[in-house]
């Protein structure tokens, strides 16, 4: 008995790290030196694409006036963009400024729905009203995005620029935090982000096979656009999986650059952490033949990057199980054990103390962080258990 937990003691460990440090480290490798697609648009080609922006607000009033600046400053053909809006049923001052933003610009279609019902019900329902006067065809692309991402000017025409390629059916942005303090959870949450966006680019260049973008900020096509299921909460992962399954290419730009407030608290971050890992596991349900065999570049990669993260938590809490069972039989695994089970609560006393002290301890922060998120994917997994019953959500706060 003694052997065979060693030996699940070293499966576990070995997937936490394939997880988290062999398959980025080998998917950065290989596709080091590839170009990735070079089938693009130049900015003055007559045959750009039909551009129309996607975006579900709920509550926004603190963001909505810079998000809708942001949108009108976009550096893309007037005539060949323009803007689907939709709010969940929101009851502060959000309607009203978009509604302002109506009657400066007659591109902007507004839908103040009077009933909440979450953000996928709401993109389903702007991308049908969307494709009613710019069919759903190939060179109609839908740009899906949040109220609190702001972007750059010339992102639509970085993303769109590789639509010319006709295997590519999604391109993603690049994601970066802005706001961002010593104190609280921001450079950790950016350092991931960092890492996630650079491990994404990769997956791009090497198999056009990216495993969803942030969500924030990224380009479709309008013809591969499939209404989102009910009560979803990451449909932005859906998406982009059902697109690759019909055999079209995802990958990031990364000089499509687009900024989001920082988040400090780590309440925040981990109830928002909590409902999209609930929302991965209905997602692991939907497409779970992907990591049973026959093995493909596909499931690969979804196993690698999104499964086994998934399930980091379990993996961590197995680790400690195993730990606990050979702690009694030898020395080594006895300090080991004693180690990690006292370390988790001195690791997150210390930085309780150290930031009340005017210390900020970076590798500190990160561990913390690390093992914080990962507390939330096994909340999130008991939240998809009992059933979800609605895909409403609570804006996060931002700086």
């Amino acid at each position: 008995m003694f052997v065979i937990v060693k030996i699940i003691l070293g499966i576990l460990v070995f997937l936490l790290l394939h997880a988290y440090v062999l398959y980025p480290a080998l998917v950065r490798w290989w596709a080091k030196g590839k170009k990735g697609n070079e089938q693009r648009y130049s900015p003055g080609d007559s045959d750009l694409p039909y551009v129309t922006v996607l975006m579900s607000v709920y509550n926004e009033e603190q963001v909505i006036q810079d998000k809708m600046e942001s949108l009108l400053a976009l550096d893309y053909p007037r005539e060949k963009l323009r803007f689907y809006i939709g709010s969940d049923c929101s009851d502060d001052a959000t309607n009203e400024r978009i509604e302002a933003f109506c009657k400066r610009d007659s591109r902007i279609a507004f839908f103040p729905f009077s009933d909440r019902r979450g953000k996928p019900p709401v993109i389903n329902e702007l991308a049908a009203s969307a494709v009613e006067s710019w069919e759903a065809k190939p060179d109609h692309v839908f740009l899906l995005t949040d109220a609190s991402v702001m972007m750059e000017p010339d992102v639509v025409f970085q993303l769109t620029q590789h639509f010319k390629n006709p295997r590519i059916g999604v391109v993603d942005a690049n994601m970066q935090n802005i706001g961002l303090k010593k104190e609280g959870i921001s450079q950790s949450e950016q350092q991931y982000i960092g890492v996630e966006v650079a491990l994404k680019n990769a997956e791009g260049r090497l198999w056009g096979k990216l495993m969803g973008p942030f969500g924030g900020c990224y380009a479709l096509r309008s013809d591969l656009f499939e209404p989102v299921p009910p009560n979803s909460l990451v449909d932005d992962f859906y998406l982009v999986f059902r697109v690759l399954e019909k055999g079209f290419m995802a990958i990031n730009e990364l000089n499509a650059v687009c900024r989001e407030g920082a988040t400090h608290q780590i309440k925040d971050e981990f109830r928002r952490k909590k409902r999209i890992a609930a929302g991965s596991f209905q997602n692991l349900m939907r497409f779970k033949s992907w990591v049973l065999p026959p093995v493909s570049t596909l499931g690969f990669a979804f196993f690698s990057h999104k499964v086994l993260r998934w399930f980091g938590g379990f993996i961590l809490i197995g680790i400690w199980l195993c730990l606990a069972f050979l702690a009694g039989a030898n020395q080594f695994y006895f300090w080991l054990f004693l180690l990690c089970t006292a370390g988790v609560p001195v690791l997150f006393f210390a930085q309780f103390v150290l930031v009340r002290l005017g210390i900020n301890l970076k590798i500190l922060k990160h561990v913390n962080y690390f093992l914080a998120m990962n507390l939330a994917l096994i909340a999130g997994f008991f939240k998809w258990m009992n059933g979800i019953k609605t895909n409403t959500w609570q804006r996060t706060t931002r700086y």
